[in-house]
């Protein structure tokens, strides 16, 4: 990742950011350090997570811890183990996620169950943990990384889209919720942006109906009215802005970064 310079915007703010090893999370993180956040980085995978803090800004200060966050006694320890390292939780980036597609008639009860648990269950557990510190400190963002399959249908994704909806409905339940604090929470959609787990998209799709790579990516491509991917970068500035003071008034908002597919 390319270092940027820090504009200090959120010096000094504690930003805990789930599934932070890669694609989205990981440009999240890069952008928060940069902004001057202190950052603790949740992940399944450790070891990335961990490679993923060494390629932050130089004056970053970062760690990562192994989570699950659909274990609840897993993610009371991960929290513990945050505070320790950096204070209480100032901003929690809800970024962990998982994409399964299946027709409904071949979606398992394990599929179901398992999308409403790492999009939908572990996004209420972080943040019913994070509110406790930021009502404490007096002080918060919660940002939900939903997608655009939050805002509308899509095909073949009815246990994913399904959760994606449920994190549009807790992100504006919450914010209700919270209105009369100093809490803000708010949902980004993205739409097909380029990361690791898009390309594991287009192969299971080229796996499944034996198109050809560039037609299998056409199709993903063809809902942004812009004719391209999202950048994760694009999500990532997005997010920034929430966390930041200026977005102290927008809250229970859910904002699609998607070339206009959902407007």
């Amino acid at each position: 990742m390319s270092e940027i310079d820090t504009t200090g915007s959120l010096s000094g703010r504690h930003a805990l950011v789930t599934g932070g090893s890669r694609g989205i999370g990981a440009a999240i993180a890069n952008r928060l350090a940069a902004d001057g956040a202190r950052l603790t980085l949740l992940s399944r995978d450790f070891v990335r997570a961990t490679e993923t803090v060494a390629r932050l800004p130089k004056s970053a200060h970062a760690h990562a811890i192994a989570c699950d966050i659909t274990d609840p006694a897993a993610i009371a320890d991960a929290f513990a183990d945050a505070r320790a390292q950096h204070g209480a939780v100032d901003i929690l980036i809800n970024n962990a996620g998982q994409a399964a597609s299946a027709p409904l008639r071949r979606t398992s009860d394990e599929l179901w169950h398992r999308m409403l648990a790492v999009n939908l269950t572990g996004t209420f557990l972080c943040a019913r943990t994070a509110v406790t510190d930021m009502l404490t400190s007096g002080r918060g963002r919660v940002v939900n990384i939903a997608s655009t399959a939050g805002l509308r249908g899509y095909p073949y994704v009815t246990a994913y889209t399904a959760a994606k909806h449920g994190v549009i409905g807790l992100t504006r339940a919450m914010a209700l919720e919270l209105a009369g604090t100093p809490i803000t929470v708010n949902a980004v959609c993205p739409g097909f942006t380029d990361t690791e787990l898009f390309q594991e998209s287009v192969t299971h799709v080229i796996d499944t109906t034996g198109r050809g790579a560039e037609e299998a990516r056409a199709a993903f491509v063809r809902h942004n009215p812009q004719g391209r991917l999202i950048e994760p970068v694009e999500v990532a500035d997005t997010v920034a802005w929430l966390c930041s003071d200026a977005a102290a008034s927008v809250t229970g908002q859910s904002i699609s970064v998607s070339g206009g597919e959902v407007m």
